[in-house]
């Protein structure tokens, strides 16, 4: 059963319960330009065709939807459910990858959702688009064979995380969070030193800097799905992203 002392898991430093002293001084509550009512549509849009941009490139699309595949290799017509999709690449690539998937594609931001319904997915008779909060599926338990939730989870204060974590276990098999690793602080001291110069000047750096600072460590992946009551296996390595498996107890 989840834990309901929300107070206790929203204090939690973004490194976990036992991040060091540097790490904790390692992490904002300022939000990116995706997450701000206040920014102009087109820098939002900005951010976000850049991160299609760099996921075509460096052949993060394609690692995705590997990742996803294999978790559900096993299901001869999956149902899968794309949270915080943005851009939807991810949905695309998994519909061009296995013949009798099905996916919905969802997102928070009704804008996003409006700009996948009026490219290729939104007649995709495989696909249906929807506005959804990843807190609060509006579907059946185990609707979905699996849920995925690339890039986007940084975004979530620790109570919403933790509740991502038991209503996505709730609607589908399987949660597969893929996201930015946290580094040991020297190391991110490093990386932050590499982005900072030209954050005030791009929109999608300036995103970049704050997502490397709200992005969870695995022991506090870990800490959300004790707090959510969900079971969780982890993986995560320098040059790779952090991968979190979560199904329900």
């Amino acid at each position: 059963m989840p834990d309901t002392d929300t107070t206790a898991i929203d204090r939690m430093p973004r490194g976990g319960p036992r991040a060091s002293c540097m790490d904790r001084l390692l992490q904002t509550d300022r939000l990116e330009y995706l997450d701000r009512q206040d920014m102009p549509p087109a820098v939002k849009r900005s951010v976000i065709a850049a991160l299609d941009w760099t996921g075509r490139v460096f052949g993060h699309h394609d690692q995705h939807a590997r990742i996803v595949l294999d978790e559900i290799a096993d299901v001869p017509d999956p149902s899968i459910l794309e949270l915080g999709a943005g851009h939807g690449t991810l949905s695309a690539t998994l519909l061009d990858w296995h013949p009798t998937a099905r996916v919905t594609v969802s997102d928070i931001d009704p804008d996003s959702v409006a700009a996948i319904c009026a490219g290729p997915l939104g007649s995709h008779p495989r696909a249906e688009a929807r506005t959804v909060d990843a807190a609060a599926i509006d579907a059946a338990d185990g609707e979905f064979a699996v849920a995925v939730f690339a890039l986007s989870f940084h975004h979530l204060p620790p109570a919403v995380a933790a509740q991502v974590l038991a209503e996505g276990t709730r609607v589908a098999d399987k949660l597969v969070i893929i996201d930015l690793p946290r580094p040991p602080s020297p190391l991110h001291l490093v990386r932050l030193a590499t982005m900072l110069p030209l954050s005030p000047f791009i929109p999608f750096v300036h995103d970049g800097v704050i997502s490397s600072l709200r992005c969870y460590s695995p022991s506090a992946m870990r800490a959300l799905a004790e707090h959510a009551g969900v079971d969780v296996q982890v993986r995560t390595g320098l040059m790779s992203p952090q991968v979190t498996v979560a199904t329900r107890r």
